[in-house]
């Protein structure tokens, strides 16, 4: 299915490819682009083509107007009983697809954080290979706010990001922070004005774009294996697995 076909079918994101990185935008904006069930089942399948898709290096995530995305859109559940905090399996699992495809697909996956990023957006995009975002965005996890409790990976990936204690301030008080404050923190690699965004998310894509596909695709599963596992098994994993990389003898031959 082509990247035309794609935005006529799509109604709550929009999908586009050029030079070779592919951008899913969430598009919502007058919702500040909160997410629901057929927002993340679009996601899904746009991650899906953008993955089988060989032209395509790396993705970008991004939202329209002046929001990422502001959570999930609490209408979501008025129909449906909550109980001791769960959201219930019919909105955690198409969250948790696309988590799994996200942290496990060779391609990198780049958040492009253009304003408000709270709750269930905040655990997306820590699923992301990296995170670029406006400065004076505003980000939190107001999960105690409302009185739910996390199921798609915050209690373990915020902390990994942010250390153990900022995570526990930062989730039991429901905090806002600025994307200023994430980078600051190392929960974002960059935050720069909103007018550098596209600037400084497009040299990532060109650093990307001129390494070996295959090489960034071991980086990034071994990166994974590093974090779910010790350092001896890690270690043990990078020493005896072996990747599909093409391009060696061309690119050693470059260098002479």
């Amino acid at each position: 299915m082509s990247a035309e076909e794609l935005k006529m079918e799509f109604d709550q994101i929009r999908y586009e490819v050029a030079g070779g990185v592919s951008t899913i935008t969430l598009n919502r904006p007058n919702a500040l682009n909160a997410l629901t069930v057929q927002m993340m089942t679009e996601w899904h399948e746009a991650m899906k083509v953008a993955i089988a898709d060989e032209a395509v290096r790396c993705i970008v995530v991004t939202g329209e107007g002046r929001a990422f995305c502001a959570g999930l859109d609490l209408k979501e559940m008025q129909d449906r009983k909550v109980d001791a905090g769960y959201v219930g399996n019919v909105v955690d699992q198409p969250a948790l697809n696309l988590i799994e495809l996200s942290e496990h697909c060779a391609k990198p996956v780049i958040g492009k954080i253009n304003g408000f990023c709270f709750t269930g957006a905040l655990e997306l995009a820590l699923t992301f290979d990296f995170i670029v975002v406006a400065e004076g965005a505003k980000m939190g996890d107001t999960h105690a706010k409302w009185g739910l409790r996390p199921t798609w990976g915050m209690s373990a990936r915020l902390a990994d990001a942010v250390g153990v204690r900022k995570a526990r301030e930062l989730s039991y008080t429901a905090r806002t922070f600025t994307g200023k404050q994430a980078a600051e923190w190392g929960l974002a690699n960059y935050a720069v004005p909103l007018e550098q965004l596209d600037e400084t998310v497009r040299e990532i894509t060109d650093g990307i774009a001129s390494c070996s596909p295959g090489s960034v695709a071991a980086f990034k599963d071994l990166y994974a294996q590093g974090l779910s596992g010790s350092v001896t098994s890690a270690l043990e994993y990078e020493t005896n697995t072996e990747y599909e990389i093409t391009d060696t003898a061309e690119r050693l031959e470059s260098f002479g």
